[in-house]
């Protein structure tokens, strides 16, 4: 029996990508960009919770709706085809009542919050949920995972300051282009696979000029961060932390210059390093007010 409830639960953490956080990881060091900004300094704790745990919770819903509406898609990728919902080792109710369960321990940690923050968060579930159809027609689902990923931003503002002032917004901007750019990268890597089976994505959207487009995009999200710089007054650290995202941004650009399915990855997981960079900065730059 133990081996048996050992091995469920080991399909559960591969479903929820508990194995791989580095999903989770992306969504949070702009929430936690946005909670050190809008509070000022360290954050209360009550809100550190909530929104840490929050990202943890819905990251994995995430996770589960998109293999969930991927399932009989999944099986003809090869980087996918072995995740449970695909290889038929979890059903698709299963699935759902393990998603439905992590939103509402979700809906429950939101709740602590103030009202105009909990309705914000019904905006977030709503492109949580709707996010995997926009692979069928939309033909920049980066974009979308964006907002996604981003509308945290705009929580954490109303949460700390009662309302979203202008550098909230451009934080927001910064993080919808931010996905834009790592995703990208991670759609070179299914690149021909996304083409065969009719799926789309921004690297196929951008074609032979995806390097290039991904690099305008790195300049327009390093643009955005300088001004929230200058206009937060963050000081001389935030802006060494601005410069040292720009020269992993370099890297990467170098890493995938071949364009091959490792590199294209290895790019992608570096942007962990651009989101730690940035919140050491930030971090450091309200601590000395």
């Amino acid at each position: 029996m133990f081996a048996a409830l050992s091995r469920r639960l080991r399909e559960y953490a591969l479903l929820t990508r508990f194995d791989r956080p580095i999903g989770t990881l992306l969504l949070l060091w702009p929430t936690l960009w946005g909670l050190w900004l809008g509070a000022g300094g360290i954050p209360d704790s009550k809100l550190l919770v909530v929104f840490v745990l929050g990202t943890l919770l819905t990251r994995s819903a995430g996770c589960i709706i998109n293999d969930f509406a991927d399932r009989d898609v999944d099986p003809c990728v090869a980087r996918t085809r072995e995740r449970p919902l695909a290889a038929r080792r979890i059903s698709p109710y299963e699935a759902m009542a393990l998603f439905v369960s992590l939103m509402l321990l979700a809906l429950g940690l939101v709740l602590q919050l103030d009202t105009n923050t909990v309705l914000l968060s019904l905006v977030a579930a709503g492109l949580l949920g709707t996010y995997p159809l926009c692979k069928r027609f939309f033909p920049a689902p980066q974009l979308y995972l964006g907002v996604a990923f981003g509308w945290a931003i705009p929580m954490v503002f109303m949460a700390t300051q009662g309302y979203i002032p202008t550098i909230g917004w451009m934080i927001f901007a910064a993080t919808v282009i931010w996905a834009c750019i790592y995703d990208t990268f991670y759609a070179m890597v299914d690149r021909e696979d996304d083409r065969r089976i009719g799926i789309h994505s921004t690297a196929l959207l951008f074609g032979r000029y995806d390097l290039l487009i991904i690099a305008l995009l790195q300049v327009l999200m390093l643009a955005l961060l300088a001004v929230v710089g200058v206009l937060a007054d963050l000081g001389a650290i935030y802006f060494l932390s601005v410069v040292g995202a720009a020269l992993l941004f370099i890297k990467q650009a170098w890493s995938a210059r071949a364009r091959t399915r490792e590199a294209c990855f290895e790019a992608f997981l570096d942007n962990n390093y651009v989101g730690l960079v940035l919140f050491i900065g930030i971090a450091l730059a309200t601590a000395q007010r």
